[in-house]
């Protein structure tokens, strides 16, 4: 039997503009997913996959031919998203390092969340990176295969400290980096109650105009150097605010404190695709009550939450 384990990723810095080279800081988070494999008495690939609360969210079989067969041409009539999506890793994982299943038989893989599934810390990148590690293969080219993206994800599963993360011609630039602000203790995560597609939101992205890219492409950067050397929580708020202007004008989309917060002594910060899983917010322990009277009540503070 063999476990295999990735962390969860939050973008702090930089979304969106990460996939056009912004140098952006990211967090690996202490929740993550682990994978176990080992050999069954049958034929076959069985897979079950628990959530945090130890149930089973997904329950399947694989014939070994369907891995092993190209990806996109598997004769396999299964329609099911969750299926389909995990049936194509796997075919391209197989295809990355053919001789892993060459001699398989039997195997039964156990996938862990340490997380709820709609937190948006990573469900996929996790899984993509922990059968990457069993197949021996690059998971970034694994990522590039199958679910796209900038591949900070990946970077944060196989990290255990912050980093800054620039994508150039395609090849990923990762600094670990210290990202421990002397006021931790009034930053905390706040879940907005619902999940964001990450690929919708790249679509989106992708679809608004470019002008004048490269130059908030070097202000974002820019900011992300402040966001490490700040000393100050009103200095961070700041930083947070011009961060928020800049995305909110290259995405055409309304900042979440506007939409959401506007009457917040604090400030607000988007994490990731707008829209959806947790966002960053500033305030001594009576602002998380401002969240729990709104309905928000998944508040994680900054410790907590960041490995």
């Amino acid at each position: 039997m063999t476990t295999f384990r990735s962390n969860g990723k939050l973008l702090i810095t930089g979304e969106y503009v990460v996939l056009d080279g912004a140098i952006s800081l990211a967090l690996p988070t202490k929740f993550g997913q682990s994978l176990t494999v080992e050999k069954a008495s049958r034929s076959g690939l069985y897979w079950k996959a628990y959530n945090n609360k130890n149930e089973i969210w997904l329950d399947l079989f694989f014939e070994i031919d369907e891995i092993v067969s190209k990806p996109n041409t598997s004769s396999s009539s299964k329609t099911d998203s969750e299926e389909a999506n995990l049936l194509k890793i796997l075919q391209t994982a197989h295809s990355l390092n053919p001789d892993l299943l060459q001699e398989a038989n039997g195997l039964k893989v156990t996938t862990n969340l340490d997380f709820p599934k709609n937190w948006g810390l990573g469900t996929s990148s996790t899984l993509i990176n922990n059968i990457a590690q069993w197949f021996k293969i690059d998971a970034y080219k694994l990522l590039a295969l199958t679910f796209g993206g900038s591949g900070y994800d990946i970077a944060a599963a196989q990290h255990n400290n912050a980093f800054t993360y620039e994508l150039s011609n395609e090849i990923s630039n990762i600094l670990n980096v210290s990202f421990d602000p002397v006021f931790k203790d009034e930053l905390f995560f706040v879940h907005l109650n619902q999940k964001q597609n990450s690929r919708e939101s790249i679509q989106h992205y992708r679809a608004q105009s470019k002008a004048d890219l490269q130059n908030n492409i070097s202000k974002i950067s820019g900011l992300t150097s402040q966001f490490l050397t700040c000393g100050s929580l009103k200095e961070f708020e700041l930083l947070i605010k011009i961060h928020e202007t800049i995305i909110s004008q290259i995405i055409n989309t309304p900042k979440v404190q506007s939409e959401l917060f506007p009457d917040f002594s604090g400030a607000v910060k988007s994490l990731g695709g707008w829209g959806g899983d947790f966002v960053l917010a500033t305030g001594k322990e009576d602002a998380k009550d401002y969240f729990t009277k709104k309905g928000y009540n998944t508040i994680i503070p900054f410790t907590e939450m960041a490995l």
